[in-house]
């Protein structure tokens, strides 16, 4: 889990249970993309809350979300946006 520190001392990161999150004091949790079902079936990564992308379409929910993933470390975590 990668957690940015900015200088005046608020962090951000991707939402993971893997840290208690909580011990770093209050927290302002907000979604990153809706990543839903096609009408087809398939599923699509839409980054629209942080002015990305709509990735996909994908075969898998969870293909999706590894897209998801991997869009948001490389363009949204090191702006912080």
């Amino acid at each position: 889990m990668q957690i940015i520190v900015k200088p005046d001392g608020s962090s951000h990161c991707l939402y993971s249970e893997f840290v208690d999150l909580r011990a770093l004091g209050k927290l302002a949790i907000a979604r990153g993309s809706y990543v839903e079902p096609t009408a087809d079936g398939q599923w699509t990564a839409d980054l629209s809350p942080v002015a990305g992308p709509v990735l996909g379409p994908f075969p898998s929910r969870s293909d999706a979300l590894d897209a998801e993933r991997a869009w948001l470390e490389e363009h949204w975590l090191p702006r912080g946006t």
